[in-house]
């Protein structure tokens, strides 16, 4: 078998894909937000399954990364919708942290070029560890970052569900020609 087949693409997509969920959850563990972290989570352990399947020649494993490759993209159009507030939906709100807690995106203080300042209250009763945080000066805001990191996703989510698909085949085919012989 050459090296520029279908299962050798594939199986550099799944390591891109890897890559790009690893990278996304350090920073959304960063930023505490748990429902990404969860699903970055997911998508790490169905890449690695699929990373698997495609290596030792397992098709059914490969058909659970198809499916989740699906469920994939339709979490990073909802990501994507979120950060952009489509569809009544909020960047404000508390959704990416299960609201436990009120933190946000990490981008949103430590982006490209951000100016962070802390402004300490200075009313009594007020407990120390409540501040409030300036940036000014970000290249670009955090939530076209967020939008950014998810329409690679999307991309590499895709273009791996074509491979996926056609690697499958190629298998079932060598299979069925086994059987027959």
């Amino acid at each position: 078998m050459g090296c520029c087949t279908g299962r050798c693409t594939l199986i550099f997509l799944c390591s891109l894909q890897l890559l790009a969920a690893l990278e996304r959850q350090i920073f959304d563990f960063l930023g505490f937000q748990w429902a990404p972290i969860l699903g970055n989570f997911l998508q790490i352990i169905v890449v690695i399954l699929g990373l698997f399947g495609t290596i030792q020649f397992r098709p059914r494993y490969i058909v659970v990364y198809t499916v989740w490759t699906a469920l994939w993209v339709t979490w990073n159009v909802f990501i994507i919708c979120f950060y952009l507030e489509v569809g009544g939906l909020s960047k404000e709100t508390d959704l990416m942290t299960f609201n436990i807690s009120m933190h946000r995106s990490w981008w949103r203080e430590h982006g490209p070029g951000c100016i962070r300042r802390v402004v300490r209250p200075s009313a009594p009763g007020i407990l120390d560890d409540y501040s409030y945080v300036s940036v000014t000066g970000c290249i670009i805001d955090f939530q076209y970052l967020e939008v950014i990191h998810s329409a690679i996703q999307i991309l590499l989510s895709l273009i791996g569900f074509v491979y996926a698909c056609y690697v499958i085949s190629i298998f079932m085919e060598e299979e069925d020609s086994c059987r027959s012989k």
